[in-house]
């Protein structure tokens, strides 16, 4: 049976894992990608592990989940405000790479006297991996379907 200390320090290197993983990471990646990166390093992590960290690193708000719906989070390290870009085709979630104005939010505020603390502004598309696959996918279909 482990001792509580040994079962702490455990859970550290496990949780300090997670999170390096997490944020050396701009992709916003699903637990399942994290659990798959850090096997590569602790080869005994289990799925679970990684996901009661992740859940644990949540509650403490030194990550953020970033739920979509269908039952796959992605999480994201970074914790200043910023905006992401979100692919309808392969589910990736992308930091915006500019800052949306201040007034933007000002004008939002004074139209609704809603007094805004944060904002999440998700811009939802097709990336442009998606779109040149897309592309590269067209000729072949009108050339199959003459």
């Amino acid at each position: 049976m482990e001792t509580e200390s040994l079962k702490k320090t455990k859970n550290s290197r496990q949780r300090d894992l997670v999170l390096r993983i997490l944020r050396s990471s701009k992709d916003h990646p699903t637990a399942e990608s994290i659990y798959r990166e850090a096997r590569k390093t602790m080869p005994s992590i289990s799925l679970g592990t990684v996901y009661r960290n992740l859940n644990h690193l949540r509650d403490e708000g030194r990550i953020r989940e970033l739920s979509y719906g269908k039952g796959i989070s992605h999480f994201d390290g970074e914790l200043r405000e910023h905006h992401h870009l979100r692919c309808l085709s392969c589910g990736s979630v992308e930091d915006v790479p500019c800052i949306i104005p201040k007034s933007f939010t000002e004008e939002v505020q004074a139209q609704t006297r809603f007094r805004i603390h944060s904002a999440r502004l998700e811009f939802i598309g097709i990336c442009g991996s998606c779109e040149e696959t897309a592309v590269e996918r067209k000729p072949e279909q009108d050339a199959g379907g003459e």
